[in-house]
């Protein structure tokens, strides 16, 4: 292994947000050293609260995790956020460019932004998802939020990396028969209708809880009302993922 890795390692533990961002590349680009700085890491890890958000194209996750981080800072907490993209058929690199949608934070030495592209990923999620998660748990980051690429069904592979998933839906993605077959409700922990001003809003709520009380599979997660445009709601989504924070710690 190169000592130049060994310390970027330190640097990142240290809080330098430089070598961190060096090391999310040579995870991405497969370097041989990935092994040594995984193990490098290994304990400093799960000090973190690691939220997936994913959803169906356009359903606002951008914009909500954008509110969220707001309200995550003023709690004096840190954030690190993964928007993983669909990747391009030209470069293979992460296209949407979230970072540009959450500008308000690009310059706060308290939020790191990094776009990941999926690569083809089975899951919509490469496997450097994964091991960037870790580099940010070790970094020191307080919570971690994984924006996935809304691809539907192969969304699950969110729940491999999350400690809590949030499932974001607006009206007009379709009924909740449609949704179940998505397989988006039953990974949720929480479930966002967000647009909650647009018609069809109420509706889409009262068919999930009718769904969700047919499914003997797992607690029903709640369904948080949002309008994350307005700000409306995001306070109390924030509130309900701490709440589910405290009791995975007790579960520890």
């Amino acid at each position: 292994m190169r000592q130049n890795t060994t310390e970027l390692v330190t640097s990142m533990l240290a809080g330098a947000k430089t070598p961190l961002a060096n090391l999310i590349t040579l995870v991405e680009e497969e370097s041989p050293d990935v092994p040594k700085i995984m193990e490098l890491i290994s304990s400093h890890l799960r000090k973190a609260y690691r939220i997936g958000v994913t959803g169906p194209t356009g359903a606002g996750k951008s914009t909500l995790i954008d509110k969220l981080t707001a309200i995550i800072r003023r709690k004096g907490l840190s954030a690190g956020i993964i928007a993983v993209d669909p990747s391009s058929a030209i470069t293979g690199g992460a296209v949407l460019g979230d970072r540009i949608r959450m500008q308000q934070h690009y310059l706060d030495d308290g939020v790191f932004i990094r776009s990941m592209a999926t690569r083809g990923s089975y899951g919509g999620l490469s496997r450097a998802v994964s091991a960037t998660v870790n580099l940010l748990d070790a970094s020191g980051k307080d919570i971690i939020l994984v924006e996935t690429t809304g691809v539907g069904q192969t969304e699950v592979g969110i729940t491999e990396i999350a400690d809590t998933v949030v499932v974001v839906l607006v009206p007009g993605f379709g009924d909740s028969i449609q949704l179940m077959k998505a397989g988006l409700i039953e990974i949720a922990d929480i479930i966002v209708v967000n647009k909650a001003d647009c018609e069809g809003a109420e509706n889409l709520a009262i068919e999930l809880r009718d769904a969700l009380s047919l499914s003997p599979s797992k607690a029903e997660p709640p369904i948080i009302m949002t309008q994350a445009t307005n700000n409306v709601g995001v306070e109390e989504l924030y509130q309900e993922l701490e709440k589910r924070r405290n009791v995975l710690k007790l579960q520890c």
